[in-house]
């Protein structure tokens, strides 16, 4: 039995204490700068917008997490709310079909964040690589991602689809190749019992003009003429509504006979025909499926013959040649009475389809006083190709271009972030003074004689909140007590008036409040 899901109001206040959490806690572990109370509430409550949108409005709590983090800090990465923005970014690519509106979300966050950067920032390079490896890393590859995952249930759901759709066009093509199958043996049966009905229909039509023989009898003969010849036609008929389509391939059963001793048997019947070979190879390889194909063409043309042109010449001249064999049935003007017209014409177009299937050529029609059919079948017939399904190579296409997306923007992104890191860290490491250095320092020292003591740079963001009051009108710089990245440490505060150092004081790192003022009161005056 399934398991109930969780009702999507569960599901979004799960969604939501998961992204406040964070948000709650990264100031108090030093993290982020300390906030107001007011900010945190106010963030909080956005957070609870966003994870309500999430799943009708994704494009919606995205822009929500992404006016926050801008809010919080310029460069766009926050401890505090960067999991939601990563998260939204993720489930933007999930559930939004079309990527237009995400691309263009993304770029109004890198207009927003560079404006506000250019305003308000304290470094702008640095920051600005910050926030555009944040962007690209932390929204643009989640982003690909959910919609890799997408697009992957989506190819998943197709293969089924499809998987379900080939099995059905299997089991129509089965009952398709039993109808076949059937209309294949009805046809044979039409052409052997035709020819056969044909042949049948000449002797009694040699029967009926033979010498000395009575009225009675001569007029039971023409019935039976008459007789065989409706019955052909009738035959012809049945048989040719069950073909499905006349240009469908004609059957190739096996003959059991060569075209020499099917001729031969046609002469016996007392159909006037006549057998020139010709061609140094021999016609036919016996067995193969150029033999049983032109059999069947000399039969259907003899058979024909014999319905339409009773009494004409026929002659069957066949001739083998290095690449194949050709055969040309010829017969002349009808002599005798009973020459009737074609029921259709359907064994001809089965004929033509079929030799020219197996790579040959196939004419027939007119030709003088009398009909000629012609055919030529290349000794190895071609094999009419199987249609085979379409490949999976859409999917794999698919699968490719958004990898190649994820692939691009990681590299992008690892680039970016690898810049900024190393800017960081250069600006870290270059804004520490050295505790030893802090302690020479002495009130009403001119600046220009403690600059050689002082790094090249000074802090970008000075914890301002942490800090003493400064005097009044002073220029306070701060700098860092230790090299430490990625953790607070304590910064040093020296403030410059009318050109002379006035004030020096300590500024703990978070969470030491004032007593961290006495791991470097030796060092104070």
């Amino acid at each position: 039995m399934e398991r109930p899901r969780p009702a999507p109001l569960a599901r979004g206040a799960l969604l939501w204490a998961a992204l406040a959490l964070p948000a709650l806690t990264a100031d108090r572990i030093g993290l982020n700068e300390p906030r107001p109370a007011w900010q945190q509430a106010v963030g909080v409550a956005v957070l609870a917008v966003a994870a309500a949108l999430s799943r009708r409005s994704p494009l919606t709590a995205f822009a929500l997490a992404a006016a926050l983090s801008l809010t919080a800090a310029p460069a766009l990465f926050t401890a505090s709310y960067g999991p939601a923005l990563g998260l939204f970014a993720l489930l933007l690519g999930l559930r939004a079909g079309r990527a237009r509106p995400a691309v263009l979300c993304f770029a109004a966050v890198a207009c927003a964040g560079t404006a506000r950067i250019a305003l308000v920032g304290v470094d702008p390079a640095p920051e600005w690589l910050v926030m555009t490896g944040t962007l690209l890393f932390g929204c643009v590859f989640p982003w690909l991602g959910g919609r890799y995952w997408r697009q992957s249930r989506e190819l998943a759901e197709a293969g089924w689809l499809r998987a379900a759709r080939l099995e059905d066009e299997q089991r129509l093509a089965e009952e398709r190749a039993r109808l076949r199958e059937r209309a294949r043996i009805a046809q044979d049966m039409h052409d052997s019992l035709g020819h056969e009905l044909s042949l049948i229909a000449l002797r009694a039509g040699a029967l009926q003009v033979a010498p000395g023989l009575g009225d009675e009898h001569r007029s039971a003969a023409a019935d039976l003429r008459a007789a065989a010849a409706d019955a052909t036609d009738r035959l012809h008929r049945i048989i040719g509504v069950l073909r499905e389509d006349d240009d469908e391939p004609a059957p190739l059963a096996p003959a059991g006979e060569t075209l020499e001793q099917l001729v031969a048997r046609a002469a016996e019947s007392g159909l006037p025909v006549r057998w020139e070979p010709a061609g140094q190879d021999p016609p036919v390889e016996p067995g193969g499926v150029a033999e049983r194909l032109l059999h069947r063409v000399v039969r259907e043309a003899l058979t024909n013959a014999a319905r339409h042109a009773p009494g004409a010449p026929v002659v069957v001249a066949v001739e083998g040649r290095p690449t194949g064999t050709a055969v040309t049935l010829t017969n002349g003007r009808a002599v005798q009475d009973g020459s009737r017209p074609s029921g259709g014409g359907t064994g001809l177009l089965g004929l033509r389809a079929a030799v020219t299937a197996a790579g040959g050529t196939f004419e027939a029609g007119p030709h003088e006083d009398g009909f000629r059919v012609s055919a030529y079948v290349p000794a190895a017939p071609e094999q009419q190709p199987t249609a085979k399904p379409p490949g999976p190579a859409p999917f794999r296409h698919a699968r490719r271009r958004v990898a190649a997306a994820l692939g691009a923007a990681a590299g992008a992104g690892a680039v970016l972030v690898g810049v900024a890191f190393g800017w960081y860290a250069y600006a870290e490491k270059h804004s520490v003074l050295e505790p030893a250095a802090y302690a020479e320092l002495r009130l009403g020292t001119p600046a220009a004689e403690v600059r050689h003591l002082l790094p090249e740079r000074d802090v970008n963001d000075p914890p301002e909140e942490r800090a003493p009051a400064p005097p009044e009108g002073a220029d306070c710089r701060y700098y860092r007590a230790s090299g430490e990245l990625f953790v607070s440490v304590d910064h040093f505060r020296l403030c410059f008036e009318a050109g002379r150092l006035v004030a020096k004081d300590v500024v703990p790192r978070i969470g030491l409040s004032g007593e961290g003022r006495e791991e470097f009161e030796e060092f104070s005056q």
